[in-house]
Parts: structure tokens; sequence; C-alpha cells
């Protein structure tokens, strides 16, 4: 049986179906309508039809640019006028100055002091003002809280905010708008920003879609919550997928708990053999963190071993797969 059948259902999901349609309208005049790509070698791995949505090509090189995006633009002048202060291990840092420079407003960033440099790099690049702090979800908050004090700028946090969330799940709105007939969509989970995201889009559009979520087995929270019903925390984790590192919030998991069928944990061999059959395959470059999204796809057996859904006689299961990131120190490869 699904966790989403097993669980009490709680509370109501925000945001709603407009305010995704509107986030849409918002942000797509600034970022890429990213492509979907397949490919028959992981297909045959998988034993189904599998569908990229590529947001590793995407501006700033993820997802992360469509909430961030979102979330500044809905800012009213007066509370973006003494700019934007965030937390983040790299992508939602660098979405963040990214789109905080096209508002023409300061970007302050938390980030961990055992981020990726290349994500250091790559927020500097676009103006943010880091301020590096323990790799711990509270030494986050803490500094955060601090920058908040000092600057009077606005937090836009990586994943506890419906703008956020509501333009996370654009991404998954144009997935199913291009393959209308799938039979499930995989995505990452952290926070939980992108997959409560992926959840209300995919719902929005259809619904009997199946919505799973991946996650490295040295950071599962998110699996822990869902099967003990009660949100569980990962203060700090080494996983190669440092996307991955954070915990849920209140407003995700509510989410999750109403949407999401399973959650798949792979282990750090799984994520570095998917990150590097991506490349050497399909010839695109993807982070750990997106490789998390079809790690269990690509294990011996493939969709059938992982129970998600009764296939149809004759066919395959069609499944959609959010790569959710491109960013990768490329001087410090696990391969």
């Amino acid at each position: 049986m699904s966790l989403r059948k097993q669980m009490r259902i709680v509370g109501s999901e925000t945001p709603d179906w407009r305010d995704i349609q509107e986030a849409h309208e918002r942000i797509a005049p600034r970022i890429h309508r990213t492509p979907v790509l397949t490919s028959e070698s992981l297909d045959r791995m998988a034993d189904a039809k599998l569908y990229f949505k590529c947001e590793n090509l995407q501006k700033t090189g993820s997802f992360k640019i469509r909430g961030a995006t979102n979330a500044i633009f809905s800012l009213t002048e007066e509370e973006a006028r003494c700019g934007i202060v965030t937390h983040s291990s790299g992508n939602h840092a660098a979405a963040v100055a990214c789109a905080a420079a096209w508002r023409g407003v300061p970007a302050w960033i938390v980030m961990p002091k055992n981020a990726p440099a290349a994500k250091a790099r790559a927020v500097e690049s676009y103006g943010g003002k880091i301020t590096y702090c323990e790799p711990t979800v509270s030494a986050r908050a803490e500094a955060a809280a601090k920058l908040l004090e000092e600057t009077g700028a606005v937090m836009v946090h990586p994943y506890d905010d419906d703008r956020i969330i509501a333009g996370q799940a654009t991404a998954a709105k144009e997935l199913m708008a291009e393959i209308p007939d799938l039979d499930a969509v995989f995505a990452p989970v952290s926070g939980g920003g992108l997959l409560s995201g992926t959840c209300l889009g995919v719902r929005g559009m259809r619904e009997g879609v199946g919505i799973y979520g991946c996650e490295p087995a040295e950071a599962d929270d998110a699996y822990r919550s869902l099967k003990s019903g009660e949100m569980q925390k990962t203060e700090s984790s080494h996983t190669i997928a440092d996307g991955l590192r954070a915990s849920l919030a209140p407003r995700t998991f509510t989410i999750l708990r109403r949407h999401v069928d399973d959650i798949f944990l792979v282990s750090e061999q799984e994520i570095v053999f998917a990150m590097r059959t991506v490349w050497e395959r399909m010839k695109i470059i993807v982070e750990p963190s997106s490789a998390v999204a079809v790690a269990p796809l690509l294990r011996e057996g493939g969709a059938a071993n992982l129970g998600i859904l009764e296939r149809a006689i004759g066919s395959k299961l069609k499944i959609g797969v959010i790569f959710s990131g491109g960013n990768v120190d490329l001087a410090n490869l696990p391969f």
C-alpha cells in the first residue's frame, strides 16, 4: 500500500492552482522552458519509457530560479527595498542572487562552509554576498536570522514559502503539458520545495499520476517523516548530493503527506553510478542531486522492481524524471 493511502490526511495545501498559473506567467519571460529529453539506453536499463525534464539546463543551472524569481518578483517595492536574505548549500543561493540582481536589490546568502566551490563562485558572479556557517541546519538558520536583523532585508526561504513552492510547481506543469499521459513522476527531495511543487503541478494537470520522491539514504529525513507520520530531522549530512541535505518544513511535509505515493532511498554508490550513466549515455551534465531522481530506476530490474504501478499489458510505464540541476565542481568529480 502506498504511503499516501496509509496516512491520515491533515490540513489543506497551499498554494492553489491559480497561484501556480500566476507564478508561471510571472516567471516565464525570465526563465527557460527547459527541454524534455529521452534516452533509449536508460529506457532499457529501467525497463520503462523515461522522460527527463532537464532543469540542469535552466538559468543558474537548476530549477531553483523558478521559485526564487516568483518569490522575489511577488514582493512589493517596500518589501524588496532592503534586499533579500536566504540560506542555501548552493542552487537556491545562486537563484536568489540572480533574481535579486534582476529586481535590482542586494542579496545576502548564508552558505555552509562545505558547499561546493563552484556553487559559491556562481553566487558571487550574480552579486550575492556570502556569509559562511557550520554545515548544520541550525547554524544556517541562526546566521540568516542575524543577517535579517542587521540588514532589514526580507527572508526568502529555500522551500518553506508558498511563493517558492508555486514557482517550483511550474516545472512539473510544463512536463505534464508536454507529456500528458505519464504514469508517474520522480523527483528528488530535500526540504521538499521541488517535490511539493511537483505534487501540486502534476495534480493540477491530471489526477491518477504516481508521484515518487527520491532521497539519499545518508539524508533520509523525508523517508522517515512519511513512514512515521511525524516530521523527522537530519541536522547534518555528508551525502554527495549536496543539494539534498536539508530537512522538511511543516508546509512541505503537509503537502507530501497528502500527495506522495512513496519515497525511494538510494546509496552513495547508486548516486554516483546514476550520475556517470547520465553523463555517458545522454551527454548532459547533471549534479548528484539530479542523479538521485533516476537512481532507483537504474537498479537491476528497473521500474518493475520498485512496484510503483500495475503494468499495463503489452506496454511500458511512462515515467517523468525531474533533473533538478547541473551545477558540478568539475575539479572534484566522484568518478
